[in-house]
């Protein structure tokens, strides 16, 4: 690996802060009062470390193009890698409306009309807008994308979170009370009511995308000392910056608006307007929104690219069919950028419906999609025991520490933690009859089935075709671009 390739702690760190860190997160948390340390804390330590500790090992031992896919495939030739992959794609089409909906709102604030964060049809035209300019805009290929997001995420996430907290502080200077009360030490303690336990059930949703500096754990100086240190510091940066960017949403905004129609999408620019009003600028609240929504489309485009990308390997391996891994002159997966988009545009549609019905399909959908996700990291938990007692013998660049120990504690920990946001995440966020909490469990694990599970099933019995499989030319040209990829971080 020639020294230019090589990254530092410091870049690895902040690879991860950009694909995990989101604003759209602190509202739901701030409803939880001082109770959401208590989630932060715990989540950062039984998911978020598991998942960047064992992505890195799995990463840096089998650097193949693919990801989760080709590590579960590894492990489970044939059985499982296709469902993994599908999952790690199908969620996010599931997850786009929601982040949808949090631009939607935060440009509604910008031109000064927060009302029209209610009005149907501002909403839809929003919502379908910037999801099919971003397709358009991933057109121009994986370059312009992750530029965006860099500059996207210190634009529109960090500096926005640190203008926030020094406005939080400014407010209260100013003899305005927190709305989080006295901050005490039992109210650390959650209360872990049915309810509450229901939605810590969706933070494994919240803290999803850890796994991705783990591709790069080959670019290192020292990968068994240098990854793990940086997988360290980006833990505590996102769970610290989450909890003061919570706090500042928390201390601002009345529990009133928080849980309120509004309150999911529009908590973090409402801190900032009554900020600003509260100090005399409110006509700043513009070019803020407007940075705000930067950074939340910025990361839209990333998770955009980033799994349709991540299909070619599973349709050169023969499990889609050619459109998965035909791209354009700039590399981009353009039939599987049109496809999601088409896609995703009904769930926008059914988050629309749904929210005309009065019934709160922001919830809907980040329980879906949470349960998905669950399953694919479930797959990626059980490769990772199964490579160290089948290949135990491989070469590891990083290998998590501890041994049999270290693997058992870690994974079981891990896999604790997704199994109980999988059966606590089936529950409803609010209170309902026996009967209809029954049919919304039933509704939710049926479409998740149906989602995430029947295609690739359906696609693997019925629907594979041999004339699916790429030439040896084609095939071998893949193969040669992922052994470049390898090479060139670090193999």
């Amino acid at each position: 690996m020639s020294s230019g390739k090589k990254l530092g702690i410091a870049s690895l760190a902040m690879i991860n802060v950009a694909a995990v860190l989101s604003l759209r997160n602190f509202p739901a948390m701030a409803v939880e009062g001082w109770g959401m340390i208590f989630w932060y804390l715990l989540f950062t330590l039984c998911f978020l470390l598991p998942t960047a500790l064992v992505a890195a090992e799995l990463a840096s031992t089998w650097p193949k193009a693919g990801g989760i896919y080709a590590w579960v495939r590894e492990a489970f030739p044939g059985k499982g890698s296709f469902i993994t992959i599908w999952c790690s794609w199908v969620n996010n089409i599931v997850w786009f409306p929601t982040v949808l909906s949090f631009i939607m709102v935060t440009l509604a604030y910008a031109v000064l009309q927060p009302l029209l964060g209610d009005n149907t049809v501002f909403m839809a035209v929003v919502m379908l807008g910037v999801m099919w300019i971003l397709t358009l805009f991933n057109f121009t290929g994986m370059k312009n994308s992750t530029k965006f997001s860099t500059l996207g995420t210190v634009l529109g996430s960090l500096v926005p979170i640190g203008i926030l907290v020094v406005l939080t502080f400014l407010w209260l200077g100013d003899g305005n009370t927190s709305n989080l009360g006295t901050f005490e030490a039992s109210s650390l303690v959650p209360s872990l009511d049915l309810n509450v336990i229901t939605f810590a059930a969706s933070l494994v949703l919240m803290f999803a995308g850890m796994e991705m500096a783990g591709y790069h754990a080959r670019e290192t100086e020292n990968p068994q000392k240098d990854y793990p240190l940086a997988m360290f510091i980006a833990a505590a940066i996102i769970c610290a910056v989450s909890i003061l960017g919570t706090w500042c949403v928390g201390t601002v905004v009345t529990p009133e608006f928080l849980n309120g129609s509004e309150g999911l999408n529009g908590g973090v620019v409402q801190a900032f307007q009554v900020t600003l009003d509260g100090l005399g600028v409110g006509w700043l609240i513009t070019p803020l929104a407007l940075m705000l929504a930067v950074g939340i489309i910025a990361q839209l485009s990333t998770w955009m690219m980033g799994p349709a990308k991540g299909l070619a390997p599973a349709a050169y391996a023969g499990d889609l069919p050619p459109l998965f891994r035909r791209t354009n002159a700039n590399g981009a997966p353009v039939g599987v950028l049109v496809l999601q988009a088409a896609i995703s545009s009904c769930f926008v549609i059914l988050y629309l419906v749904l929210d005309a019905m009065h019934i709160n399909g922001y919830w809907v959908l980040v329980a879906i999609t949470s349960l998905i996700n669950i399953i694919m990291y479930l797959f990626m938990f059980v490769a990772f025991i199964k490579l160290r007692r089948t290949q135990a013998d491989r070469p590891r660049p990083f290998k998590l520490p501890g041994g049999r120990f270290g693997m058992w504690l870690v994974a079981g920990v891990a896999i604790v933690t997704l199994v109980f946001g999988f059966v606590f995440g089936l529950y409803p966020t609010v209170d309902l009859d026996p009967t209809m909490t029954a049919v919304y469990i039933v509704g939710l694990l049926l479409s998740v089935i149906a989602i995430a599970v029947l295609p690739p099933f359906i696609i693997a019995r019925w629907l594979r075709k041999d004339s699916w499989k790429p030439s040896d030319e084609e095939l071998r040209e893949f193969e040669s671009q992922d052994a470049q990829n390898c090479s060139d971080n670090g193999s």
